[in-house]
């Protein structure tokens, strides 16, 4: 009679294989880098980037490209090595944006540590105080300049921030059809404009009237106001684009008329851009040079009035004080710089006006 062998019989007969203590599971996930890998990682390229800049091997640009290479390769190879392929891939690309975005970003510090170096020398109480009027070599100011381009700026902007808007206002709610495209069209064609070009017609626009040679502030602020109505119409018009259009439906439905809805309703909901992009138009153009060269010109002397005589603006001071510095040039060099630096702050003061009637005149969600 056979008997069927039991289970423990069964064991004892199986063949011997690897012990449990030889089987190893295959690993399915990477180790990670310590949070700061990447900083670590971009400090150390920096550093070794800044050395070779002062040992003079390399020069700045070269020490920077140099730093931007070796962060991105030291983070993918340290990444590779201990997360994988995949994720090692990933930081290399990331790495690659921030390493571009710092070195546009180079540029400007560049700029703005030379002009504020330099520009700090005659950065003083004289220089806003004093014009040019009689003054050969050291001492001297951009009094003239200062107000001269506050004048035609202030000109230009009257003469500009009403047309703009009420050309957006036709183009948003008024206008169909081949007039309304033919406006937008030619809006993009100014808006690309060189800046020479509006102060060439400025000049031939009055020189019919009044005849060659005639130089005056507002001929200046004219040609400014054609670079700017392009783009207080362009913002304005995007902003009202913006407008909900139940806004608009939920007036109509109470009677009122589409101007009185355009006046109370649109206009005010759309205020913040609004004002941001005129402040930023005024900024865009209160730096411009060509223009007010050929139209304004230049002079030592304050003139305060915009319809008689040449006046004096910050960029064509700074233009000529460096271009014609004289003999010694290191004082028209300082009152140069000086004046870019003013200009500067301007501009600076400008986009944070913008930024605060942004946010002091946006729609209230709550």
């Amino acid at each position: 009679m056979s008997t069927t062998p039991t289970t423990s019989e069964n064991r004892e007969t199986e063949p011997a294989g690897p012990g449990k203590d030889e089987l190893q599971p295959e690993r399915l996930t990477h180790g990670t880098l310590p949070r700061r890998a990447a900083q670590l990682t971009l400090g150390a390229a920096a550093l070794v980037g800044v050395a070779l800049w002062l040992a003079g091997v390399f020069g700045p640009v070269a020490a920077a490209l140099l730093a931007a290479i070796g962060y991105t390769t030291g983070i993918y190879l340290w990444s590779r090595s201990v997360e994988g392929p995949r994720k090692a891939f990933d930081r290399f690309v990331t790495a690659v944006v921030f390493s571009a975005f710092l070195l546009a970003l180079l540029p400007l510090v560049s700029v703005l540590f030379t002009v504020v170096d330099r520009g700090l020398t005659r950065f003083d109480g004289d220089f806003f105080t004093f014009s040019m009027r009689n003054i050969v070599g050291e001492g001297g100011g951009a009094h003239h300049a200062l107000f001269g381009t506050l004048i035609i700026t202030a000109l230009a902007a009257l003469i500009s921030v009403p047309v703009g808007m009420l050309t957006a206002i036709y183009l948003v709610e008024y206008g169909r059809g081949r007039l309304a495209r033919s406006i937008t069209f030619f809006v993009d064609v100014m808006t690309g404009i060189p800046s020479i070009v509006a102060g060439l017609f400025a000049v031939a626009l009055f020189q019919m009237f009044m005849g060659p040679g005639v130089r005056m502030g507002i001929m200046g602020a004219i040609a400014l106001s054609v670079l700017m109505i392009p783009i207080v119409v362009r913002s304005t018009e995007e902003m009202l684009k913006l407008v909900p259009n139940e806004l608009r439906e939920a007036s109509y439905a109470l009677a009122v008329p589409k101007w009185r809805t355009i006046m109370k309703v649109v206009l005010p909901t759309a205020a913040a851009g609004i004002g941001s992009g005129v402040t930023l138009a005024i900024a865009r153009v209160i730096g411009e040079t060509a223009p007010l060269l050929v139209t304004v010109g230049i002079t030592t002397s304050d003139n305060f009035n915009p319809f008689d005589g040449r006046m004096a603006t910050l960029s064509v001071f700074s233009y000529t004080q460096y271009a014609s510095p004289g003999v010694p040039p290191e004082f028209s060099l300082d009152r140069a710089w000086a004046a870019a630096l003013t200009l500067i702050l301007i501009v600076m003061v400008l986009n944070l006006v913008a930024r605060l009637i942004a946010r002091l005149f946006a729609p209230k969600t709550r």
